[in-house]
């Protein structure tokens, strides 16, 4: 089972935790148009990993091989996030069965469920916490 943790709780990891890291799973266009986790204040990165690969949703076959040149090991602390949750819960699971132990997904990911008018970012979320982030 994979633990959803509230982004404001991410964050707290990320801060204290020098083995704790964030995998970014969305694709090369919602890194670029939306926006990415700006995690300088935590003196870390934000790490880019296409779960799916865009423009044709194929799932990434170098996924985990693109986890492992990243550098982690067994003993980081993995949280990944996408858009809602989705993706990034598959990808944890992924993980999790690869071997690494600590993985965790964001809940309500980046920008969280639609609001009423049918907007993101203004019900839950990364965003949505006020957490920081940044657009190319």
């Amino acid at each position: 089972m994979i633990d959803d943790v509230a982004p404001k709780q991410v964050w707290e990891a990320l801060m204290t935790h020098p083995d704790a890291v964030l995998i970014d799973v969305r694709t090369t266009a919602e890194w670029n148009f939306v926006g990415m986790p700006d995690l300088s204040q935590t003196g870390k990165h934000t790490i880019p990993i296409q779960w799916q690969v865009f423009p044709t949703m194929q799932p990434n076959p170098l996924f985990l091989d693109q986890v492992k040149d990243a550098g982690l090991t067994e003993q980081h602390h993995i949280y990944f996030i996408c858009r809602t949750g989705g993706r990034s819960m598959a990808a944890a699971d992924t993980a999790r069965h690869a071997g690494f132990k600590h993985v965790y997904n964001v809940k309500d990911g980046f920008e969280g469920p639609h609001d009423q008018r049918g907007h993101r970012g203004h019900v839950a979320g990364w965003k949505h916490d006020g957490l920081p982030w940044t657009q190319k």
